[in-house]
């Protein structure tokens, strides 16, 4: 408990200071562009967010699974068969997702919103998708501890993207600057994270571990569990990125614009669980789930959670329309009503955070792709329809139910696993 409470204050202060650059960053861009054009942006930023969520595995999980698993019994090679593994699956899944990506958004591009003449900067955008999100590098630091890093890793693109945003809005640069500013500093942000990692393993002797390898030997079921995560983390884009491109299809720009904003908030509330759960992942990894530690420390930690995330959820509400207006401007006000349906996403989100952590822990990695395939089934279903008879609104709403089917599938499971081990 005193290592989970230590790594999330590590998490949580880089993402205070995260949390208002990015909402700086935002308020300068959205008052520069206006709703549509700030729509559009978004629309873009989230085709290249959901083409390398979708196409990408969720390699850290590997390292953190395998790895941690190998230097918590003394087997530091299975480590370096971990992080070479998840590194060959990032260079394969990132260049595959990128060709898709850029081949793909002329055809379909319209359908979401994005006008046909700008297409052509959609398609250079995706560009960055090979090294979107850092996946390898995020695992190698949480399985070595190194919590710090990873906080100033996360700290590093929001606090330069809000400089160059605010230079950009003194200076009343266009559409294509702002664009600009978003994929230099996803790229810095990204190789920045890279670095850090190289220099963490040189230090420890191990730098031979980014040695990129799809041959994982011999970690029994990698390959499995890495393509459930892969596709369990796809699903997940679902309700992320192609949320926000699904809106902008379905109501257009404007509408993505507004979804995005009341989002940005909603999930500020969310924050302090999706700390915990970072945190909370590596320490679960080490413990023996036939024992009642792992469970005594899930149960602390959503209590602790919920403890932060009722007070946040409040402080969304109570503020809420105020911030936008003051941050965002007037024009963006109809965010409010979106925001006081999204913000119910996180209450669940709060009590369930350990949930996949668990069920990964006890060799059920199929367990957390069955609640998505149910929640997404689910999200699909019912989106355009509230969409189309309740707006912005209707595809929060959408948005929280299938999050409350995910929630009730993922706890189902993990209590017939809890009764089927009966830890001592």
């Amino acid at each position: 408990m005193r290592s989970l409470l230590k790594n999330s204050s590590y998490l949580g202060a880089s993402r205070i200071v995260a949390a208002i650059a990015s909402v700086a960053t935002l308020a300068f861009t959205g008052r520069a562009l206006g709703v549509m054009m700030f729509g559009l942006l978004i629309l873009i930023h989230s085709y290249a967010q959901a083409a390398s969520s979708l196409s990408k595995f969720q390699s850290w999980q590997i390292v953190v699974r395998y790895g941690g698993q190998g230097l918590a019994a003394g087997r530091p090679e299975d480590f370096k068969v971990a992080t070479g593994f998840s590194f060959g699956l990032d260079m394969l899944s990132g260049v595959f997702g990128m060709i898709a990506a850029m081949a793909i958004l002329p055809l379909i591009g319209t359908w979401f919103g994005i006008p046909r003449d700008y297409i052509w900067l959609g398609v250079l955008y995706c560009t960055v998708i090979p090294t979107m999100q850092a996946m390898t590098p995020s695992g190698v630091l949480r399985t070595l501890d190194r919590f710090d890093l990873v906080s100033w890793g996360g700290i590093a693109y929001p606090i330069a993207r809000a400089i160059f945003a605010g230079i950009a809005f003194l200076n009343d640069a266009p559409f294509e600057i702002y664009l600009l500013i978003w994929w230099v500093t996803d790229m810095g942000g990204d190789l920045f994270m890279w670095w850090l990692t190289v220099r963490e393993l040189k230090r420890r002797d191990m730098s031979d571990a980014l040695r990129p390898t799809l041959n994982p030997h011999p970690l029994q079921g990698a390959w499995k569990f890495a393509i459930r995560v892969n596709l369990t983390s796809s699903l997940t884009a679902a309700w992320g990125p192609v949320a926000r491109l699904i809106v902008g299809g379905l109501l257009g720009p404007a509408s993505a614009a507004f979804y995005r904003v009341a989002a940005t908030l909603s999930d500020s509330a969310q924050k302090p669980t999706d700390l915990m759960a970072r945190a909370f992942y590596p320490e679960v990894m080490k413990l023996d789930t036939r024992t009642k530690r792992p469970w005594k420390l899930m149960l602390r930690g959503a209590a602790l959670a919920a403890i932060f995330g009722v007070l946040s959820v409040l402080l969304v509400v109570v503020a809420g329309e105020a911030l936008i207006k003051l941050i965002f401007g007037a024009q963006f006000a109809p965010a409010y009503p979106v925001l006081i349906v999204l913000v119910l996403a996180p209450m669940l989100a709060m009590l369930s955070f350990p949930f996949e952590p668990m069920l990964y822990s006890l060799g059920r990695s199929a367990g957390p792709l069955k609640a998505r395939i149910g929640g997404t089934i689910v999200y699909f279903a019912i989106v355009a329809p509230l969409a189309w008879q309740y707006g912005v609104q209707g595809a929060a709403a959408a948005f929280v139910i299938a999050t409350g089917i995910f929630v009730t599938l993922l706890a189902a499971q993990l209590w017939r696993e809890y009764r089927r081990i009966r830890p001592a």
